[in-house]
């Protein structure tokens, strides 16, 4: 089953860590997508949805307007390394 929901959401992270996206537009768009999208995200792999919300809005996009903009990136691009790394097959959420 292609997990179109989930490759939308980190393509959109890939954007803003390789500067296509702004951090303003992607700490207020990201939750906004992630909120749209939940249900079908469960769908496709209710795990994975629930750590890229853990992981890239509660503890990553929500800090936005909090973290320097370096921290910013660095925290979203551990994370996402994290989500990329389960969705490979190298990385199990338990």
């Amino acid at each position: 089953m292609r997990k179109k929901n989930i490759e939308f959401l980190l393509e959109m992270t890939k954007s803003y860590l390789i500067g296509n996206i702004d951090i303003i537009s992607y700490g207020l768009d990201f939750p906004y997508e992630v909120e749209k999208r939940y249900k079908d995200l469960v769908k496709e792999d209710r795990k994975l949805a629930e750590a890229i919300y853990d992981c890239l809005v509660e503890d990553g996009a929500h800090l936005y307007d909090v973290l320097t903009e370096y921290k910013f990136k660095k925290k979203i691009a551990e994370h996402y390394k994290y989500i990329n790394g389960i969705c490979n097959g190298e990385v199990h959420i338990i």
